[in-house]
């Protein structure tokens, strides 16, 4: 017996309801076009509104350029104030260069170089907006085939609905099955680490500033260690560290844990007190060999995953819908928003900003593996040189603008 299947029509399709794929929910919805957000879990799973006293051990550094745009969107000032950090300067620790490079948004007259936002506090002002707009939503399930040519993607799902759109937004991760069922090639590469993320009462203010480490561990391993400022003098941090020492780490009780991370940050505010569960994930780096096919779109860690150490993970997806709205919102009248022209403009400027990014973190994590002495030297010259006024402005004026 045949089945009815209903079936959906929208300009825009979005799969997946992470940072990303809400954000650009909101924006296209904003942009005036009809969207319909898919993700298989359930709106529960999705977004919480318990905010407890405890913070979010997964924290996003938001850039000042991309603060905007939420404000934009309507979406940061459903952020409680009393959790976002402003992040006002940096000192990067390495090779034992004294004093530490410093670069602070005074430098270019700018009150921050970013803000410390939780994970679920985030999603969950997103997925308030969502719900708001009145977005259309289908919750809880999941892909089931995907019909895609240039004129238009058909969209099955396992619950015997479609959807019709004219462009598909492929937001579903880092594991993408949109990406999958199109089989876009990938360039992967894992760093054979993983990021350990917690939360710190501290003793010393940390005068929102951020702090980072490059050192090596016993067997001469990357060990790059991030604190991060929050409020009521809190920090989290991201320790990305090898995988063998990763496992260390993780079997030490609460006590040795704690000391070892002030240790690493040469006990620079005083004594820490975990606040947090510890969390892990593994580390590595991914890129599509095309971010786009026929109406299909690659966005967020769909199309990209770069090493957390400069905290633009977030910040680059949400560029990747900013670009693409930027683009179509410049169409002639009589073009479709998945007009090949319009979606090859788009390809060529993510590639370029993507891939500024991925020579950044990976060359960094390159350099700092390195215990070639030839190297060495040349990373500490770089370090002593950067403490110019020209140059430090020069990367703190590229920092916000991001």
């Amino acid at each position: 017996m045949a089945i009815d299947i209903e079936v959906l029509h929208s300009d825009v399709a979005i799969v997946g309801a992470g940072l990303v794929g809400l954000a650009a929910a909101v924006a296209f919805h904003q942009a005036g076009f009809s969207v319909v957000l898919v993700d298989g879990r359930s709106s529960a799973e999705i977004s919480s509104d318990n905010q407890s006293a405890v913070w979010d051990n997964r924290v996003y550094a938001i850039s000042p350029k991309n603060a905007a745009w939420l404000l934009h969107l309507g979406v940061w000032p459903r952020l409680n104030p009393k959790r976002i950090c402003e992040m006002q300067a940096m000192e990067v620790f390495a090779d034992g260069v004294q004093p530490p490079l410093a670069l602070s948004a005074s430098d270019v007259n700018e009150s921050a170089l970013g803000f410390i936002v939780e994970a679920k506090s985030l999603m969950l002002a997103l997925m308030q907006q969502v719900e708001t707009l009145g977005i259309s939503t289908l919750f809880g399930s999941s892909g089931h085939d995907l019909i895609v040519n240039a004129n238009d993607t058909i969209l099955h799902l396992d619950n015997q609905q479609a959807i019709a759109c004219k462009l598909l937004l492929a937001a579903d991760g880092s594991h993408s099955w949109i990406r999958q069922q199109l089989n876009m090639a990938m360039q992967q590469k894992s760093y054979d680490q993983t990021a350990i993320v917690a939360n710190f009462a501290v003793e010393k203010t940390h005068g929102h500033i951020a702090r980072q480490w490059f050192a090596q561990d016993a067997n001469g391993h990357n060990s790059i260690l991030a604190w991060l400022p929050l409020p009521d003098n809190q920090i989290s941090i991201v320790w990305s560290v090898a995988n063998e020492y990763a496992n260390q780490l993780l079997a030490l009780s609460e006590d040795e844990f704690t000391k070892a991370v002030s240790m690493a940050g040469n006990a620079a505010l005083g004594e820490f007190k975990l606040v947090s569960p510890v969390a892990a994930f593994p580390l590595a780096l991914q890129k599509a060999h095309a971010f786009v096919q026929h109406s299909v779109v690659l966005v967020g860690d769909a199309a990209h995953q770069i090493h957390p150490m400069a905290g633009q993970g977030v910040n680059l997806g949400f560029r990747d819908v900013i670009d693409l709205l930027e683009v179509i919102k410049e169409k002639g009248q009589y073009q479709a928003i998945n007009d090949i022209s319009l979606l090859k403009r788009y390809t060529r400027a993510r590639k370029v900003d993507v891939m500024n990014m991925l020579l950044l973190t990976d060359g960094l994590y390159q350099l700092f593996e390195s215990q070639n002495n030839v190297i060495k030297k040349v990373r500490h010259w770089g370090l002593t040189a950067t403490q110019a006024s020209a140059i430090k402005k020069m990367l703190v004026a590229n920092a916000i603008t991001l």
